[in-house]
């Protein structure tokens, strides 16, 4: 008989877990590390980022209050060709005399310019605004007498050295800029070679230069030159400098034989001018003594000269003549300088009479005009005190020259 199997044990269901593998577990905490790691790098660069811009912020204001303080009280200096020229020669006239827009250079440049930022400039002292002997009030008839000329009066710049000069050009002119320097008077007829002649001379210099820093070309006159008919056609083209002369040897860049004068000059602005201007105005320390054009007869040769590679030009007598040199045909002359003359008096004198004699050609008919005939009559009263002066000793030392050239 077949034994009975043992009995089975009766089994409950159940389910099995697995039991994680240990890869799995690795992989689920990198994951969840991860996620944490790059959560905190988030946060930590954007705190950074906050923290980098709020710096920049305190940085810049920072620096901003200490450069706007600076900048108001002036205890910041530039170099001299960063600063503003009204800075440079600032007008110490009172409020009371001076239009707001007067006493900044800039200002008045602009409102008398031409299109190509071009302006007639002349410098005026109170000996030369004295209505009994006024050289301004000849100055200002030969524009309007002139032939076309009348029209280059709105581009005209009065520079005023004095404060009486400054209020005789506001009576009779738009375009006045008072030019005064604290210490020193300006005023009065200037002796020829003193200390203060030869510093109102190189504050000329200086001051020109500074017009050119601005961007402006400029005409630079002398006051005692007659303006008879338009120059500006006859003015070389792509040169940055060009001067009347004394004496015109007949070749327009011979440096060596023209005599140039500063009393009448074309220079356009550029970093060459700029540059000459510069040098020129030093160089009065490798020539101490001379006066400005004395000294650009000195240096018009320089090395300096080429290596800037400046276009320098002398402008004929024939069209910018003047009593050193006349211009001969009334029909081709533009200016006539009262050079070579000495004495205010003497210089109004004659130039009474080369303003007659021009207003008697412009009545002549057309016919006669073209004839020979007609002529400046000689400055004989220039002459005559011309010849006392060079016979006088002492020369240099506080013989009078009444002109600022």
């Amino acid at each position: 008989m077949k034994s009975e199997p043992p009995e089975r044990r009766r089994r409950t269901p159940s389910v099995r877990l697995r039991r994680p593998s240990q890869a799995g577990i690795c992989c689920l905490f990198s994951g969840e590390m991860l996620h944490g790691y790059f959560s905190g790098i988030r946060s930590s660069i954007v705190l950074r980022r906050l923290r980098t811009a709020a710096l920049f912020v305190v940085v810049f204001g920072f620096f901003y209050v200490v450069f706007n303080r600076a900048f108001d009280h002036h205890r910041i200096l530039f170099p001299d060709y960063f600063v503003p020229s009204t800075h440079i020669f600032p007008s110490l006239l009172s409020d009371s005399l001076l239009d707001s827009g007067d006493t900044n250079l800039e200002t008045v440049l602009k409102e008398a310019s031409m299109e190509d930022k071009t302006v007639i400039l002349t410098t005026l002292n109170e000996a030369w605004a004295d209505p009994e002997n006024s050289i301004l009030d000849l100055f200002l008839e030969s524009f309007r007498i002139g032939y076309k000329t009348s029209r280059l009066l709105n581009h005209l710049v009065i520079i005023a050295l004095d404060q009486k000069a400054f209020m005789s050009c506001k009576r009779v002119h738009t375009h006045c800029f008072a030019l005064v320097t604290e210490g020193y008077d300006f005023s009065q007829e200037a002796y020829f070679m003193t200390p203060d002649y030869l510093k109102m001379m190189w504050l000329r210099i200086d001051f020109l230069r500074s017009v050119l820093e601005l961007g402006y070309n400029f005409l630079f006159t002398d006051a005692d030159v007659m303006w008879f008919r338009d120059p500006f056609p006859h003015f070389y083209q792509n040169t940055d400098f060009q001067i009347a002369c004394d004496h015109y040897s007949g070749n327009s860049t011979d440096l060596k034989s023209n005599i140039p004068n500063g009393g009448f000059s074309f220079v356009r602005s550029n970093n060459r001018s700029i540059q000459f201007y510069k040098f020129w105005y030093s160089s009065r320390e490798l020539y101490p003594g001379l006066h400005d054009q004395d000294v650009l007869n000195n240096i018009k040769s320089d090395s300096f000269i080429i290596d800037i590679k400046l276009q320098i030009k002398f402008l004929s007598t024939s069209y910018f003549g003047g009593f050193c040199e006349p211009s001969r045909d009334l029909n081709k002359v533009c200016t006539m300088h009262a050079n070579c003359c000495v004495g205010l008096g003497n210089k109004v004198h004659d130039l009474k009479k080369l303003l007659q004699d021009w207003k008697n050609f412009m009545a002549l008919p057309p016919k006669l005009k073209m004839s020979p005939t007609p002529s400046w009559r000689p400055p004989n009263n220039c002459t005559l005190a011309l010849r006392r002066h060079f016979n006088m000793s002492g020369i240099g030392n506080g013989t009078r020259i009444d002109t600022l050239r």
